[in-house]
């Protein structure tokens, strides 16, 4: 027996094969498809679709919702509390870890047209990060030397502090961090010679812990002509104001 379609009725959509599935989940499985790590201190923007953001800050928000209520926080007549997780969540997603969800600033290049070859120093440039192991404050400064060479891409002041900021955004180990952000510099730049030093103090030590205040932490990364030459070397260190 034939059925009459009424040709006013709109045809039901067939639901999606994803419809319900966080968009954690969703942006998990492309990494993982990718065969792409995504730690703590990996940036994943490129996985990330238009509007997707928005519905992870939804996402957090009510997981932090359910972190409070698990902390046995009164969020519905606390006043102080009341709008806590979706303030921590777009913190997390937007402030502090930005680094992690946004792509790399862009970055103008130029010829060295004058042909440097000397000594460059950049900073202090501010630090502002987190611990990976305990999301406590890692705040401090760094400094960049750069010795240049013909072929090196020149690259404005502000630039460097732009890819420490983003390259900083993230859950951070400062040994890793360092690391990250030379790799960066190196790329761009394609230098002779790139030297870090980073100074910070680590809050999961000073807020908690041991609970001291004073302590800080100081490490560098020398490449090519920083690492062969002692002299330029200690130069750069000599420059370097403590």
């Amino acid at each position: 027996m034939l059925m009459k379609t009424d040709p006013d009725q709109t045809p039901a959509t067939p639901p999606s094969g994803d419809e319900g599935v966080p968009v954690s989940v969703k942006i998990r499985e492309r990494l993982k498809a990718a065969r792409q790590r995504f730690h703590s201190n990996d940036n994943i923007a490129e996985f990330i679709q238009p509007g997707e953001l928005e519905k992870l800050l939804d996402e957090v928000t009510e997981k932090m919702q359910g972190v409070l209520e698990s902390m046995v926080i009164d969020t519905d007549s606390d006043h102080n509390t009341g709008n806590t997780a979706r303030r921590v969540a777009k913190m997390y997603l937007k402030e502090v870890f930005a680094g992690r969800y946004v792509k790399g600033p862009a970055v103008t290049e130029f010829p060295n047209a004058e042909h440097l070859n000397e000594l460059m120093i950049v900073g202090p440039i501010t630090v502002r990060s987190a611990c990976s192991h305990h999301f406590c404050p890692v705040i401090g400064k760094l400094w960049i030397g750069v010795m240049p060479n013909e072929h090196t891409n020149v690259i404005g002041l502000s630039k460097y502090a732009r890819l420490a900021e983003w390259i900083m955004g993230r859950p951070q180990i400062q040994e890793e961090a360092v690391i990250q952000l030379a790799d960066l510099i190196q790329e761009k730049t394609q230098p002779d010679g790139l030297a870090i030093v980073m100074e910070a103090s680590h809050y999961c030590m000073a807020w908690r812990g041991v609970k001291d205040m004073n302590s800080k932490m100081i490490n560098s990364v020398m490449r090519g002509v920083f690492l062969k030459d002692a002299n330029l070397r200690r130069e750069f260190l000599a420059l370097v104001p403590r």
